[in-house]
């Protein structure tokens, strides 16, 4: 089984890794060729947080629709061409248009693909297949940072060059995610039926605003590291080095922080790791080291992934079956909101400041948002997998499939 969860992680390696991250490392050239303000810079990534909202609305009345196979590959097949999209014109709409197609189809594929790695669970009765799906993003952020900084160094020109080789590792990764994907099972059966609950947080407004605030600063962070670097003249060198640590970060990042969000009491585990993204947005700030960019990767790398595990984890203990998806749904939302606005503010500010502001801004963002989650209230706590209460007094309720409790 080992081979088919690879080939899902394939999918948040292009989705998110390739289609989302990635564009950070375009900024600087893409900036300078199209003269771009920092505004207009950030506006394509907020086109692909719309477009990933959006997406994650749908992909629910999709995946009925056609399963979740059909979904998943064709998220696939949209998400390389959205990156072929990027390159084939500098119009700025095209370009946001091309951007907005891959946050839906980014979305369509995280979404599909996290249920499908959860069937897997399901059949080896082992978290593996999860924990090797949500290491794909930093496979695809350390791919992305080893290739496209030596394609652009001291060429700013060949930024679209840069997008269709994405778009063929794209291609190449949907051909290998293909057969990982296929079920067993009826279209109908594909979707797990308990897909409802009430769309509300009682008590957790803090841990709410604390998502949208993590999801309006690392976006920034990501989005405008490569610009911070290029601004101080950083060699292409120290770039690569930073890419492909944020991404191999994130791929051992479960290992350490597995058995901290599984066992930590309440919203402990989430505060640090909140904290842990603030300080990496700051520590840059300090001086352009090779010390200071490379903490500043590791920590990041090794935190921002787990946010949305964090989340997860704390939202599928504390809440009843049939409120656990609607809450879920409702921190989506709100995360991707902040994943909009975030970049084109932060634009903003850099226009009015430098791109040094922008990492301040969200450092200041993601460490109120730790505050928040420290001080949010102990809640009741469901075990996780059978979901009875801890209270005899609360009743006995089975578990939801852990395709509904993703949050990302």
């Amino acid at each position: 089984m080992w081979w088919r969860s690879i080939g899902l992680a394939l999918g948040t390696a292009s989705a998110l890794g390739l289609a989302r991250f990635a564009y950070g490392l375009f900024v600087p050239a893409m900036s300078d060729r199209l003269h771009w303000t920092m505004a207009e810079a950030g506006g394509l990534t907020t086109a692909n947080g719309v477009g990933y909202l959006l997406g994650a609305a749908l992909t629910t009345v999709i995946t009925r629709r056609t399963g979740l196979t059909a979904a998943f590959r064709a998220g696939m097949i949209l998400t390389a061409a959205s990156l072929a999209g990027t390159a084939v014109s500098g119009v700025y709409p095209v370009l946001i248009a091309a951007r907005a197609v891959g946050g839906f189809s980014g979305a369509l594929v995280f979404i599909s693909g996290a249920a499908l790695a959860a069937r897997l669970a399901g059949v080896t009765a082992s978290v593996a297949p999860i924990t090797v799906y949500f290491c794909g993003a930093g496979f695809g952020v350390a791919l992305s940072g080893g290739v496209v900084p030596l394609l652009l160094d001291h060429h700013p020109g060949r930024w679209a060059l840069g997008w269709w080789t994405l778009a063929c590792i794209a291609a190449l990764a949907t051909l290998g995610s293909w057969w990982a994907a296929r079920t067993h099972r009826g279209r109908g059966a594909q979707v797990s039926a308990q897909a409802t609950g009430r769309h509300r947080l009682p008590g957790q407004w803090r841990l709410a605003c604390a998502y949208l605030l993590f999801g309006t600063g690392y976006i920034a962070y990501i989005t405008f590291l490569s610009a911070y670097l290029a601004a101080r003249q950083a060699p292409v060198a120290l770039v690569c080095l930073t890419w492909m640590l944020i991404g191999l970060s994130a791929i051992a990042a479960p290992v350490f922080w597995s058995r901290p969000i599984a066992t930590w009491a309440g919203t402990r585990a989430l505060g640090t790791l909140l904290a842990g993204v603030a300080f990496a947005a700051v520590v840059p700030l300090l001086g352009l080291t090779l010390l200071t960019v490379s903490v500043s990767a590791l920590l990041f790398g090794s935190a921002f992934m787990m946010v949305p595990a964090a989340v997860t984890a704390f939202v599928s203990t504390t809440q009843p079956v049939g409120d656990a998806t609607g809450a879920l749904a409702t921190l989506t939302v709100m995360f991707a909101a902040g994943q909009s606005a975030g970049p084109w503010v932060a634009g903003l500010l850099a226009d009015r400041t430098n791109t040094g502001a922008v990492l301040g801004w969200a450092a200041v963002l993601c460490a109120a948002a730790a505050l928040l989650a420290i001080t949010q209230p102990a809640a009741r706590v469901f075990r996780l997998g059978d979901r009875r209460p801890a209270s005899p007094a609360a009743g006995t309720r089975r578990s939801s499939s852990p395709a509904n409790r993703s949050v990302g």
